[in-house]
């Protein structure tokens, strides 16, 4: 059974890169530091750096002790059946974004794996679509902003969000709007779901977040340029500058599976 994420607060976003970073420095041999020429993407470099400091130390002081407590007293088995929930309800939102960007096979991807997986993996507890091989095309609306045109503008480190651009600053709005969870009715159970998917995807990234912090010099640098080259490559080599998958388990950046 496969699970992936898609991140939506510092915890999650930042969580959801955690694991690309972590093997992104491990592969650059750690050399990332503060010194040598501004990144010229990253204009607001100082705003930016106090911005992720603090959002640094809201997830030290509270995000993370509540999803290391999570994670503690939850199977993992209860856990991956949360992931793929989500998930799935997020391939309902991909397909909108496929749609628009005119990309045929990603929404068809999509929709199919969403009507499998709510079928007949019990709501999306379990991603039968991935052990079908049905590929899942993640995308939002920044990307698909990016799909028509819209620069990414420069690099942006949002309070209680993490990495960002104008561009997919932009798109937050509607994103939200099209999630799922966004139109459930009953305002509790709609920010226990919230909460529920937050703590357990900033759970799933506990130990690739853990090597982040042992092997990055200058874990700000690393996880801008990973983030600019994501976003910003895909769209410069004529592709659609989509957030690279570092969950997928067919992904040469994933780190090993975590224990109990």
């Amino acid at each position: 059974m496969m699970t992936t994420t898609r991140p939506r607060t510092p915890a999650l976003r930042s969580g959801a890169l955690a694991a690309g970073l972590a093997a992104a420095a491990l592969l650059s041999g750690c050399a990332t530091t503060t010194s040598g020429p501004a990144n010229p993407a990253d204009p607001y470099e100082s705003f930016n750096r106090s911005i992720y400091s603090f959002n640094e130390g809201v997830d030290k002081a509270v995000f993370k002790p509540v999803a290391t407590a999570y994670k503690t007293v939850t199977p993992r088995l209860a856990r991956e059946g949360v992931t793929n929930f989500f998930d799935n309800l997020g391939d309902a939102w991909s397909f909108v974004n496929n749609l628009l960007q005119g990309q045929g096979e990603g929404a068809y991807n999509s929709v199919v794996r969403f009507t499998v997986n709510t079928v007949f993996g019990i709501g999306g507890l379990f991603d039968v679509a991935s052990e079908a091989g049905i590929e899942r095309r993640k995308q939002d609306f920044g990307q698909t902003l990016g799909r028509w045109g819209v620069p990414t503008g420069p690099y942006l480190v949002l309070p209680f969000w993490g990495p960002s651009t104008v561009r997919d600053t932009a798109g937050l709005a509607v994103d939200a709007y099209g999630y799922p969870v966004t139109h459930v009715e009953d305002v509790p159970v709609r920010n226990s779901l919230y909460g529920l998917r937050f703590v357990n995807t900033r759970a799933n990234y506990l130990q690739a977040g853990d090597t982040l912090d042992a092997v990055a010099l200058d874990k700000y640098s690393l996880t801008r340029d990973v983030y600019l080259r994501s976003r910003i490559g895909g769209a410069a080599s004529g592709g659609d500058g989509r957030l690279e998958n570092y969950d997928d388990d067919d992904n040469a950046g994933k780190l090993p599976p975590e224990g109990q």
